[in-house]
């Protein structure tokens, strides 16, 4: 098998694979290559796909890799998916979710105290659709569940691993420009009621 054929069976895989594909995957699949020399045919794809000015491009997500398209034809790929929109998170589920994310392990009392509400649904969502998982027990009186991230929680948000997760100061600092704005809006517009 030359090295055109493998980059083209590499291609085929990540191609094919609904989801984020693994380079241990992908190696153990062709079988004749190793990981480092997976990562350095997924480069030359990925390189490629640019140059050529492709429709596609190459994601690393979930400590893997998977096929997606630009940004820029974002809306004729929703005119195409018309009704078959992925189902979204309520509030309630996206704030026990970045909980769990950021305070992982974590128990099911201290996601209710965080949130000041009985998270039980929520959290049996959460696990329905896989965004996190049982974890373990916690070493106390009860000995109560742990709740972790999964992949999919990954897959979900396009993030590579949890370290990409933005940083809480950066939220902080994000929300506190955007108040800021918004303090400086509502002066302005009552400012020139009064002119």
């Amino acid at each position: 098998m030359n090295s055109e054929n493998i980059k083209q069976i590499v291609e085929a895989l990540i191609f094919a694979s609904d989801t984020p594909i693994s380079f241990r995957k992908i190696a153990s699949i062709v079988g004749v290559i190793n990981e480092k020399k997976t990562k350095e045919i997924v480069k030359e794809l990925e390189k490629e796909y640019n140059e050529l000015n492709r429709a596609f491009k190459i994601v690393y997500v979930s400590e893997g890799v998977q096929l997606v398209t630009r940004p820029r034809f974002h809306s004729w790929i929703l005119k195409l998916y018309k009704g078959k929109r992925k189902n979204r998170l309520t509030q309630q589920a996206l704030e026990t979710l970045a909980i769990i994310a950021y305070k992982q392990p974590i128990t099911k009392i201290e996601i209710d105290s965080i949130r000041g509400v009985d998270s039980s649904g929520v959290i049996g969502t959460l696990l329905e659709r896989d965004l996190i998982r049982i974890a373990g027990r916690e070493k106390t009186v009860g000995r109560p569940l742990l709740y972790k991230t999964t992949d999919k929680f990954l897959e979900y948000f396009g993030l590579n691993m949890l370290s990409d997760l933005p940083r809480l100061k950066e939220i902080e600092d994000i929300l506190k420009s955007d108040e800021v704005k918004q303090v400086s809006f509502f002066n302005r517009n009552s400012s020139e009621k009064k002119m």
